[in-house]
């Protein structure tokens, strides 16, 4: 009865881990405090970068974010970049803005 309990329990662990990992990154990030925290420093940064609102590095072409991950990566390098000073869930909020105003990941 021991193997089988110890099997069991390592089933539902590796279990757990396929349901962590499929969970949208964005999950429990709110779009609406990540706007804005974008608002400051991302905008400002953006508009030295490639003019007008700032918005065109979102949406040129060739698009270099093209996963969530790859979009809180980058968010979280920008954030040090331009010294904003976010906390881990400050990305978060951040990226699920993003997400939600132009990436449109699932």
């Amino acid at each position: 009865m021991p193997v089988q309990r110890t099997m069991l329990l390592a089933v539902l662990i590796a279990a757990a881990h396929v349901a962590a990992a499929q969970a949208s990154p964005f999950d429990g990030a709110d779009p609406k405090t990540g706007k804005g925290l974008h608002d400051g420093p991302c905008v400002a940064c953006h508009v030295r970068l490639v003019g007008g609102d700032g918005s065109k590095i979102y949406t040129r072409q060739p698009r270099l974010i093209n996963s969530p991950q790859a979009l809180l990566q980058r968010v979280s390098f920008c954030s040090t970049q331009a010294g904003a000073g976010w906390f881990p869930e400050d990305e978060r909020h951040v990226a699920a803005y993003l997400n939600q105003q132009y990436y449109k990941f699932k």
